[in-house]
């Protein structure tokens, strides 16, 4: 199969984005490894299947599948590189697009700057819904990461995510434990784990290892989960700058049931085809 593609970036988190919009296009999980897959393939952390809308109210449906194959049902930094895709392509003149995704619509509006902002929707706080063991929701949990307590703030950005406080995120232990608290048995369908650095009220560093990828080089959800976990905790306010390896991202919360805004980059790096393979397999 012959599949014309375009690379992006957003904050260094990298993307394989496809227009489907015209022709539906189904593609297999090895091919997904595949194209993922930075020495056989192209190399991204996600590709991003662009595809016409499918519910009333929307501009265009969005899907995301991480560098394993695996489906996920959102994405920050890939909302924030989709409505560039589809203005530099000339698939809409709208400044601002309703997007459907697996779970819901999201907002992403092209600022004229050049940034984008993304209207995430609010947090998910409910254990059911993360979804995390626990019997009801509390301000932060106990968790058991290889025989260490682990303090950790539970919630939802469209996927689950565990944030913790260290004093240093060059030193935090993403490597080791990232991997142990994505399969955590508390949290049924995986999870991104975020080691976060308060700097002052107003910024923080942050490291993310996120489920079906590792660790990132920023993780747009992952930046909103830790801003809003750091508010909760009464450690921050709105905005907050949050440094990542690969940029700075800004996130905005007013608290309670309203949306978190994420605000940041999205480059095209380089458009191409690739020949796919039918059994394609690294």
């Amino acid at each position: 199969m012959r599949l014309r593609f375009t690379k992006m970036q957003g904050a260094g988190n990298d993307f394989v984005v496809i227009d489907a919009t015209r022709t539906p296009l189904a593609l297999s999980p090895p091919q997904l490894r595949w194209l993922a897959d930075r020495r056989f393939g192209v190399g991204c952390d996600q590709i991003l299947l662009v595809e016409s809308p499918r519910d009333p109210g929307t501009d265009f449906h969005y899907r995301i599948f991480n560098a394993d194959g695996s489906e996920v049902h959102q994405c920050g930094n890939g909302a924030r590189c989709f409505v560039r895709f589809v203005t530099d392509h000339g698939l809409t003149d709208k400044p601002e697009i309703r997007v459907g995704t697996a779970s819901g619509t999201i907002v992403p509006r092209l600022e004229p700057d050049g940034d984008v902002t993304v209207d995430m929707g609010p947090p998910v706080f409910t254990p059911a819904r993360i979804p995390f063991d626990a019997p009801a929701r509390a301000g932060t949990y106990l968790l058991d990461v290889a025989g260490n307590e682990r303090e950790i703030s539970a919630l939802s950005m469209g996927n689950p995510h565990a944030v913790q406080l260290v004093p240093d995120v060059d030193g935090a232990p993403v490597a080791t434990e990232g991997p142990l608290i994505e399969h955590h048995p508390r949290f049924p369908e995986r999870v991104n784990a975020g080691f976060m650095q308060v700097l002052d009220r107003h910024g923080i560093r942050l490291r993310v290892h996120e489920r079906g990828a590792g660790e990132t080089l920023a993780c747009g959800t992952g930046a909103c989960a830790a801003v809003v976990a750091g508010i909760e905790r009464g450690l921050l306010d709105s905005p907050v700058d949050v440094e990542t390896r690969g940029g700075r991202l800004r996130i905005a919360w007013s608290g309670d049931d309203t949306s978190v805004f994420l605000t940041g980059p999205a480059v095209s790096v380089f458009e191409g085809e690739v020949d796919l393979p039918d059994d394609a397999a690294p």
